[in-house]
């Protein structure tokens, strides 16, 4: 298996990741560059690949820096499903849509004010675009594989929000695992992460990666 690292690279948002076996092209997550100018620039620079030779998009989960990219991924080709779990494809509905009426906000706010280099200003997507990507989610339950040309592909529970899950892939005798955004095991709200099955590759979210969280009295 190949993987390109194309975000939540240097930085902790932006998470994209293409991977590349036997003829299958798949994208891990398609997340928005957020924060600082310098890295939501990020999202208005061409794609280093043609979104639409790959086979499928796989979620972790909804929030918009594992998601929030769909519909400029569908805008630029993208026309195959989405794969996630039920509860994500749940709130990616909420998100998306809420997400471009915020650049279409921001947008119109700075043709009205003419703050922006650009004449006119423009969202990085629109509603119309972030309710049509809605249709090409698949959900899929945790637990049970399914198929992308020869790859096997499985969601597992890690708490963090509703939907949230690792994704591990298996093919000709290797498997790789994508952590997602872990839970804690003591939330009070959130079923506590299941532990992962053996892997012979682990991509794993560490943006917390370097401290403990404090004991709380929940």
């Amino acid at each position: 298996m190949k993987i390109r690292f194309l975000g939540a690279t240097g930085t902790v948002t932006g998470s994209r990741y293409v991977v590349q076996h036997d003829g299958a092209k798949l994208l891990i997550d398609c997340g928005l560059f957020q924060g600082l100018k310098a890295l939501r620039q990020k999202n208005w620079e061409a794609f280093s690949f043609d979104p639409s030779a790959l086979d499928a998009v796989v979620l972790t989960h909804a929030h918009l820096d594992h998601s929030g990219y769909l519909p400029r991924l569908m805008r630029e080709g993208f026309r195959g499903p989405i794969y996630c779990t039920p509860a994500t494809r749940d709130l990616a509905a909420i998100l998306l849509p809420d997400s471009a009426k915020l650049q279409e906000a921001d947008a119109e706010r700075a043709n009205r004010h003419g703050y922006s280099k650009h004449k006119p200003a423009e969202p990085l997507y629109t509603s119309e675009e972030a309710e049509a990507v809605l249709k090409q989610f698949q959900p899929q339950p945790v637990h049970t594989p399914f198929t992308v040309g020869r790859l096997q592909i499985a969601f597992s529970p890690v708490g963090h929000i509703l939907g949230a899950a690792s994704i591990r892939i298996a093919g000709d005798g290797k498997t790789l695992t994508f952590s997602g955004d872990v839970g804690r095991s003591n939330d009070p709200l959130m079923q506590p992460p299941e532990p992962l099955s053996a892997t012979d590759f682990l991509v794993l979210e560490s943006t917390y990666g370097d401290r403990r969280h404090v004991a709380d009295d929940a």
